[in-house]
């Protein structure tokens, strides 16, 4: 039985190194508890597993993901502590993704709306559909939240802008505003997301775990805090064989072949 058998609103492929984690809960990959708790555990146990070097996550059908599952919390009374056990593991559940030790790339395949935004955001790198966009319609339901999550992607007045009014940026605009790497047509979203997951998957596997350690760490550090922790793992790197294969393969101009080690 594979680690990932009982899941009951994502599926996980695994191959060439590459897991495809697909958001499968129609109509529109709604976040409740059970995709909270199932995401967590998805990316946590990716972490662990060796034979995967970098993921690819999207959503089934036309949604990315629509976020909070509004209609299975609407007139429903609340008991004590719920909202903050909610909350919690919904933070959680981000919070895998962006600390998942493989990079993590978003195919965003359609909308990805305030929660659904934040499983965006956490991600490592975002290619978008022409279908696809981002954005925050918490006002027009109630409720709150995501604009921190936008604020790894979009400018002071476009992130105040879209939480203020429900704004929704498309996969155009998206790729005008530097936000993804890519919009494409719904056909080569998943082939091109591959493809970069390959490229990502063939390099050393300890160098690409030390370096999204560090990209994450530095992000809220100042210039000189955060360079030293770089010029830190450059040292931690050195240690391991995958680096003195990269040395030795550049010197004799050759492909390098990585153990992971």
């Amino acid at each position: 039985m594979t680690p990932f058998a009982e899941l009951s609103q994502f599926r996980v492929d695994i191959s060439e190194h590459i897991a495809l984690v697909t958001m499968n809960n129609p109509p529109v990959n709604a976040q409740g508890r059970v995709f909270h708790e199932e995401a967590a555990l998805i990316f946590d146990t990716l972490s662990d597993m060796t034979e995967v070097r970098v993921a690819v996550l999207t959503g089934a059908g036309k949604c990315f993901s629509a976020g909070a599952d509004i209609k299975g919390r609407a007139g429903v009374e609340r008991p004590a502590g719920d909202i903050w056990q909610h909350n919690r593991r919904a933070r959680e559940c981000f919070h895998a993704i962006t600390e998942c030790r493989k990079p993590v790339i978003a195919a965003i395949n359609g909308p990805a709306l305030g929660a659904g935004l934040a499983v965006a955001a956490a991600c490592d790198i975002l290619i978008a559909a022409e279908e696809g966009s981002l954005g925050l319609p918490e006002i027009d339901v109630g409720l709150l939240g995501g604009g921190r999550h936008a604020m790894r992607l979009f400018s002071h007045s476009r992130i105040r802008r879209m939480m203020l009014t429900g704004l929704r940026v498309p996969g155009a605009e998206l790729y005008r505003l530097g936000v993804v790497e890519a919009c494409v047509p719904q056909a080569e979203l998943l082939p091109t997301a591959m493809n970069l997951a390959r490229e990502i998957a063939a390099k050393s596997p300890v160098a690409i775990t030390l370096a999204k350690h560090a990209l994450n760490t530095i992000e809220e550090m100042s210039l000189r805090d955060g360079y030293r922790f770089e010029q830190n793992m450059t040292a931690e790197l050195s240690k391991y064989e995958d680096s003195k294969e990269a040395m030795l393969a550049f010197a004799e101009k050759r492909k390098p072949v990585f153990k992971g080690r």
